[in-house]
C-alpha cells in the first residue's frame, strides 16, 4: 500500500528525521500542524530533494471540537484577542518566578505569528493545497476523523488516508468514513481494515509483538526524539536520555488537549490547585508559544529556571531511549532485532511440531 521496504512509519516534526527514515527503507511522516503554507512548501521541497522519489507522508490535527468550531475556525490574528488575562498573567508569573529572560523585541511576535495550530478548515486547507502539489504518499489525521472532502481529495491524488484511534469506536468511525489505514493507539483500537500499531514502540522486539497481534506495521513517534537529526532542543534531549517511563505525565498545558509529555516544573505549575484551567485548542498553544520559545532559548544553562521548566511531548517508551543514534541506525536496529525475534519464534514453532 505504501511501497516501503520496512513497515515502520516515523512521525516527526523534523524534516531531517522524515527524510532519513524514508531513505532507510521506512516511511517518514511530517507533523505539519504548526506549519504555515510557505514553511510547508519549503520543507516538502527539501524532503523530496533528499529522498529522490522515496515515499513519505503528512500528518495534521483535524479535531471536531476546538475553539471557533462554529465559525469554521479562527485566524491566527484573532486567536490572540481570545486569550483571557488570567491565563496570560499565570504564564507571565511562571516565567518571572523561574527567571526566564525576555526575548528580543521582534522575536516573540514572529513566534506568535508562526506558532498557532492549523486545526480548522481555514487553517489546514491551505496546507493540503501545498501537500497535494507535491508527491506525498499518505495524509494522516492525528486527532479526529478525516472529513469526507479530505478523503475524496486524497483518493483522487492516489494518496493513502490514515487516522489515529484510541478506541474501537474511533476505529470503526474512521473505517466507515473511508480511511485506508487505522493507527491503533492501544489494544482497544481494532477494526476490519489494515492497522498500524502505535504507542510505546521503539524496538524490533516490540514490532514483532505488534505484528504477531495482526498489525500490518507500526507507527512510531517518541523513538526519533533522541536521534541525531531530531528537532528536540539539547536540554530536553538530555532529559529524555536520563528519564524513565515514570517521568511522563498526561497534561493539557501545551496544546489544550491531553497529551503525554515529560514531567517538568512546567507541568507541575499547571497542576497546582490554584492554577487556571488550560484553554481549549488552539488557544492554549497560542498562549504558551512565546513562553516555550523563551524557555527553550535559555534552557541550555544547567540548573537554570528555564532548564527546570523545559519539556516536550514524549511517550512512556522514553525509558528505552538511552543513547543518541542516527535515525537510519534506529531503523536498521529495529529491523535487525525484529528479524532475530521472528527467526527465534519460527524455530520455537518448528520445535513443537517435531
Amino acid at each position: 500500500m505504501l511501497g516501503v521496504e520496512f513497515p515502520i512509519l516515523a512521525f516527526s516534526h523534523c524534516r531531517d528525521v522524515v527524510a532519513a527514515v524514508s531513505n532507510a527503507g521506512g516511511f517518514g511522516v511530517l507533523g505539519a500542524v504548526a506549519h504555515t503554507p510557505e514553511h510547508l512548501e519549503i520543507d516538502l521541497t527539501w524532503i523530496e530533494e533528499q529522498t529522490k522519489g522515496k515515499p513519505y507522508g503528512l500528518d495534521l490535527l483535524l479535531p471536531t471540537k476546538y475553539a471557533g468550531v462554529e465559525e469554521g475556525g479562527i485566524t491566527r490574528d484573532a486567536v490572540r484577542q481570545l486569550l483571557p488575562p488570567e491565563q496570560q498573567q499565570f504564564v507571565d508569573d511562571i516565567l518571572r518566578r523561574y527567571g526566564v529572560p525576555e526575548m528580543p523585541d521582534d522575536t516573540g511576535e514572529a513566534m506568535f505569528r508562526g506558532g498557532s495550530l492549523s486545526i480548522s478548515p481555514k487553517g489546514y486547507e491551505p496546507l493540503l493545497d501545498v501537500a497535494f502539489g507535491h508527491g506525498i504518499g499518505l495524509v494522516a489525521s492525528a486527532l479526529g476523523p478525516p472529513p469526507p472532502s479530505l478523503i475524496e481529495r486524497a483518493h483522487t491524488h492516489a494518496v493513502v488516508v490514515a487516522a489515529l484511534a484510541g478506541r474501537k469506536a474511533h476505529a470503526e468511525r474512521h473505517k466507515a468514513a473511508g480511511v485506508d489505514l487505522i493507527v491503533a493507539q492501544g489494544t482497544e483500537a481494532v477494526a476490519p481494515t489494515p492497522v498500524l500499531a502505535a504507542g510505546g514502540i521503539a524496538t524490533g522486539r516490540q514490532i514483532a509483538a505488534a505484528m504477531a497481534l495482526g498489525a500490518a506495521g507500526v507507527w512510531c513517534g517518541s523513538v526519533w526524539l533522541t536521534t541525531e537529526e531530531a528537532e528536540t532542543t539539547p536540554a530536553v534531549k538530555q532529559k529524555f536520555l536520563a528519564a524513565s517511563s515514570a517521568d511522563t505525565v498526561r497534561s493539557r498545558s501545551l496544546t489544550g488537549k491531553p497529551a503525554r509529555m515529560l514531567r517538568s516544573a512546567w507541568t507541575e505549575e499547571w497542576e497546582r490547585p490554584d492554577a487556571p484551567q488550560p484553554l481549549p485548542m488552539p488557544l492554549q498553544s497560542a498562549l504558551v508559544a512565546e513562553a516555550q520559545l523563551r524557555i527553550n532559548r535559555s534552557a541550555t544553562k544547567e540548573g537554570s529556571g528555564a532548564q527546570r521548566l523545559a519539556n516536550y511531548f514524549v511517550g512512556q517508551v522514553v525509558g528505552e531511549l538511552d543513547r543518541v543514534r542516527p535515525a537510519r541506525q534506529v531503523v536498521l536496529d529495529m529491523v535487525t532485532e525484529y528479524a532475530e525475534v521472528a527467526q527465534a519464534f519460527a524455530e520455537q514453532v518448528a520445535a513443537t511440531q517435531t
